[in-house]
């Protein structure tokens, strides 16, 4: 009992606040990759049977159900975990200070750490609306091809599509290395630069990926 009080203490610890953090955005990490690979079967050119079969799948399995609610659960958690040391920042410093140089001691990448989780955040719940909530919850007619077909060849819907994957590559750009480093995995100078590398190779491709299916279906208008 006492070791469990004390576990539950050190979560509440900044140190355990920020291990939370890094656990959860690199659970999601993964997730990206799986989600990425299902969503590529929509520029296969066989009239959406691929993605359809694939829907169909992640929407029935039970194990996939069990996952989707970790998944669920590792968003929320990593978003509440986020906004707690964003109001605590601020609490702690309200004024700012009279002088600071974000450029001399910070890169782009973690000075655009909360512009890029609120684009990615409003992503979220519009995807979860367009696609979720209609196909899972809402139960329309059409299929989970079209309603995607239907939503990318709206321009404005692909323009905030595609610049939400360029906040997103901002956000891994940071986060993955961040993961890491805060999980003590960086051991050496070494290991590093290949954390690094890894960081800039899965922000570019990852997003770049995303992107790539809504740019697909606009050409595809044209």
């Amino acid at each position: 009992m006492k070791t469990a009080s004390l576990a539950v203490g050190w979560l509440h610890t900044t140190v355990g606040r920020k291990v939370i953090m890094a656990v959860t955005g690199l659970f999601l990490i993964t997730f990206l990759v799986v989600h990425l690979a299902g969503n590529l079967l929509l520029l296969r050119n066989d009239g959406g049977a691929a993605f359809n079969a694939y829907a169909e799948f992640m929407s029935t399995n039970p194990l996939i159900r069990i996952l989707e609610i970790a998944l669920f659960a590792g968003f929320i958690i990593h978003i509440y975990q986020g906004l707690y040391f964003i109001f605590r920042e601020r609490r702690g410093r309200p004024k700012g200070y009279a002088l600071n140089d974000a450029k001399a001691n910070t890169s782009l990448f973690s000075r655009t750490m909360r512009l890029s989780a609120l684009v990615i955040l409003v992503f979220l719940i519009v995807h979860l609306k367009h696609f979720f909530v209609e196909h899972r919850l809402l139960g329309s007619p059409m299929s989970m091809y079209e309603l995607c077909k239907l939503a990318f060849e709206n321009p404005y819907y692909s323009a905030f599509y595609v610049v939400s994957m360029v906040l997103l590559a901002f956000h891994l750009a940071h986060g993955f290395y961040s993961g890491f480093q805060t999980l003590g995995l960086i051991v050496n100078r070494r290991v590093e630069q290949i954390v690094r590398w890894g960081a800039a190779v899965f922000a570019f491709l990852v997003p770049l990926g995303f992107a790539i299916i809504p740019i697909y279906f606009l050409i595809k208008t044209l």
